[in-house]
């Protein structure tokens, strides 16, 4: 039984919303990493779930890491775990379903790498974000080659070395985060991003994740992925719909 991490599947049709729950700030321990992968694992084998998003509370969607624990790991320690909390914090990206990340009050350090998994960041116009292990003596353990593709090298060397934080206008002209809302929306809008894959083509959406996640090999995943596709149920459907009915109109069903 997770401690820190529930998934609520009743908030919209088709859409389950991963919350971190480790009040007051909701920092991230190694417990609490591997509830969010295990939670993430549960997730990407529900048929059901079309979408997810991954939300904190209210005030803040993690403040980052939980740093007394870091300061209480000897070297054989730290080796030990790294495996599993640079996969814990990467576990969005292997989720097959679009993700979005609904930010409030800060995503910083630990908080801001798994945020960097999900597909999309929405954030409230009052958030502050930032990766500052550095500051620690320490660097992020699985958020510096996703920051680096999201919003190039320079820049995420800029973050990653000064460990400061940025606003969410710095945010959002860096690339950084993809739309700026009203704090008291930031679950609203993640939502309904989310809501338009209910029903949606679910094998395409994965394939086209996993040439994304492939980075510069994507150009040879695509191939695979393309003719992978070909006699499901869903290309079937979709492709006699679009000929006869247009873009839209075709029920897929995941198969």
């Amino acid at each position: 039984m997770a401690e820190f991490v529930t998934v609520d599947r009743g908030v919209a049709e088709g859409v389950a919303v991963l919350r971190i729950a480790r009040p007051p700030m909701n920092l991230i321990d190694l417990q609490v990493a591997l509830e969010v992968a295990a939670a993430a694992a549960e997730i990407a084998t529900d048929p059901g779930i079309s979408a997810v998003v991954v939300y904190g509370d209210e005030r803040v969607f993690s403040a980052g890491d939980e740093m007394a624990e870091l300061a209480g790991f000897t070297p054989e320690q730290a080796q030990a775990v790294v495996s599993d909390f640079q996969a814990a914090l990467s576990c969005l990206a292997r989720i097959p379903q679009p993700t979005v990340a609904a930010i409030s009050g800060y995503a910083l350090g630990s908080g801001l790498e798994l945020a960097l998994g999900a597909d999309r960041r929405i954030i409230g116009d009052n958030v502050k974000l930032g990766l500052p292990q550095i500051k620690a003596g320490l660097i992020p353990v699985a958020g510096i080659r996703r920051l680096s593709l999201l919003i190039g090298p320079s820049a995420a060397k800029d973050l990653v070395y000064s460990g400061r934080f940025v606003d969410a206008e710095e945010a959002e002209k860096l690339g950084l985060v993809d739309e700026v809302v009203p704090p008291d929306n930031v679950l609203e809008f993640a939502l309904r991003w989310a809501r338009q894959f209910t029903g949606g083509p679910a094998l395409a959406l994965a394939a086209a994740k996993r040439v994304f996640e492939a980075g510069t090999h994507g150009h040879d995943r695509a191939r695979t992925e393309w003719a992978g596709l070909f006699g499901s149920e869903d290309q079937q459907v979709g492709t006699r719909s679009y000929l006869a009915d247009g873009p839209g109109a075709a029920s897929f069903t995941g198969r």
